[in-house]
């Protein structure tokens, strides 16, 4: 109770810092993305997320949409190079669907494809890392990311949420900037 109770202190005022640090992101992004391709701002994926609670996850929209065959604008690529895509999710973070630091958001057609693919082995893991909510950021995205397999990530995921620990999202928290800056 006590770590829930702090961690969502620390997640609503870390929201608070990162909307007023990027305001002019926020205004700048929305219109580079209308000038960019026609759809609206923000796209809104369905995610699993804490408990298997599906919800509406916020991010900048980096696809070019109503066509067949979607691409990645080229906006949308720096967008998701930068992570920038991402910054909307502090409406998640408000609403208490998400946290600053937490597993990564699953697809629900990703856990179940994951499942048959990886059997038993994975499913304790998956059911462990849905019992946090899922983060802005957290040890996926601070060890690696793409480069580490599926099973590991759900595994590092599970950690997570098994340790519980506010130094642990501090650590993580100081970690991310460098995690994103590498990526360049």
């Amino acid at each position: 109770m006590f770590y829930d109770f702090i961690k969502r202190i620390i997640d609503i005022a870390g929201a608070i810092v990162l909307t007023i640090l990027f305001v002019p992101i926020w205004i700048i992004i929305p219109i580079l993305i209308k000038l960019d391709s026609k759809g609206p701002i923000l796209y809104k994926p369905e995610r699993v997320g804490k408990n298997g609670k599906i919800f509406k996850m916020f991010k900048f929209r980096s696809m070019k949409m109503f066509e067949i065959n979607p691409r990645i604008t080229k906006l949308g690529k720096i967008l998701r190079q930068t992570s920038i895509d991402e910054m909307p999710q502090v409406f998640n973070i408000f609403s208490g669907e998400m946290s600053l630091v937490g597993p990564r958001a699953y697809v629900e057609p990703e856990l179940e494809d994951a499942k048959k693919r990886y059997a038993e082995n994975v499913e304790s893991l998956i059911k462990l890392s849905l019992s946090a909510k899922p983060g802005l950021t957290g040890p996926w995205q601070v060890s690696g990311r793409n480069e580490i397999p599926w099973n590991q990530r759900v595994a590092i995921d599970a950690d997570y949420a098994k340790r519980r620990s506010i130094i642990y999202d501090i650590y993580i928290l100081f970690k991310t900037p460098f995690a994103m800056i590498s990526k360049w």
